[in-house]
């Protein structure tokens, strides 16, 4: 539905896809060239706020760095009056992005629990965008479910680098003095209000590889304060504890991914990689199994072609989709405003 709104004389400003307490992301239409994107506005009121135009156009000048099937593409930026506001007001910010049909990961964990060869595809998925933006030097600093997206095929994508950061850049002012992202995926440094590196977006990644294997983050709490506690002071259950399927492997690569202190942890998305698909070697599928497990039924004395099922490795390599009609469902998104 059509807000009769029009940014840049190009972009028609349909439904509403996503809010959050920096931004609006609308479904619009490109006037121009007849296609479906996502424009994410920044909100009024924090428009007049400096620190705050200067974050959301670092998120696109980040984003726009990164051509890769794995993360979400920027296509245009640009700047709107507000109606009604007065002509020395500071225009309010935009940028427009391609949009992504599918559901988000939280979404789909909601259904119910993915298989565990479901799961490593998608965490290889992010872990090959993070091997990306990481060597342009951008941390994205909110790695979650809710902005991780799988399409109708299944590809993943990342969106919302709305609080991410170049590395090297200087830090703004904001950036120690406010707990940014999302409590139950902060990794101890965010917690305690340091500079946020690779490293700490591995952190992130593991607590999304938890939730994958398990259905529930590492932390769980009454409130955000209590979860960030948790992630500097506590050690997590194992993985296994929750899921008797996850195997030695995976909560020994879970055990390093969340590590306390990032010295500890994989020093590169990569090696996260490399280390999560040596893993899923000792993985079967799920139909494999049944069918196993009814000839090991008949014949306890396991045939020797077990072992070599047992080898299969799970790689998810992203690929490149054109835009499609997007559906109205409210699952229906390309990114979570932060």
């Amino acid at each position: 539905m059509s807000t009769d709104r029009v940014l840049g004389g190009r972009y028609e400003l349909c439904d509403v896809l996503g809010r959050g307490g920096m931004a609006v992301v609308h479904l619009a239409r490109d006037i121009r060239l007849k296609r479906w994107v996502a424009v994410k506005v920044l909100r009024a009121e924090l428009a007049r706020d400096p620190l705050f135009r200067s974050r959301f156009r670092r998120e696109a000048q980040a984003v726009a760095r990164l051509n890769h099937p794995g993360i979400v593409a920027v296509h245009d930026v640009g700047h709107e009056n507000v109606e009604g506001s007065r002509a020395d007001e500071p225009t309010v910010p935009f940028i427009v992005m391609e949009h992504v049909a599918g559901q988000s990961l939280g979404a789909r964990l909601r259904e119910g629990a993915l298989t565990l060869e479901e799961s490593i595809q998608h965490q290889i998925a992010v872990l090959s965008a993070l091997e990306f933006s990481h060597r342009a030097g951008v941390v994205h600093r909110d790695i979650k479910p809710a902005n991780v997206m799988v399409t109708p095929d299944g590809a993943i994508k990342v969106v919302d680098f709305g609080i991410a950061r170049v590395e090297g850049g200087a830090a703004p002012a904001t950036q120690t003095h406010e707990l940014l992202g999302t409590a139950q995926y902060l990794s101890p440094e965010q917690v305690r209000g340091e500079v946020a590196d690779a490293r700490s977006d591995l952190y992130s990644a593991g607590c999304l590889l938890y939730e994958l294997l398990t259905g529930r983050p590492p932390f769980t709490g009454d409130n955000p304060v209590a979860v960030a506690y948790q992630h500097v002071h506590q050690e997590p259950s194992p993985a296994s504890a929750y899921r008797t399927e996850v195997t030695p492997a995976l909560d020994a690569v879970l055990l390093t991914a969340l590590a306390k202190d990032r010295k500890d942890r994989f020093q590169s998305a990569r090696s996260f990689r490399e280390a999560l698909q040596s893993a899923a070697k000792g993985l079967v599928r799920a139909d494999e199994r049944t069918e196993m497990d009814a000839l090991d039924n008949a014949n306890p004395i396991h045939p020797p072609w077990r072992t070599a099922l047992t080898s299969t490795i799970f790689i998810a390599s992203p690929s490149d989709h054109s835009p499609r009609r997007p559906a109205r469902d409210k699952d229906m998104a390309t990114t979570r405003s932060t």
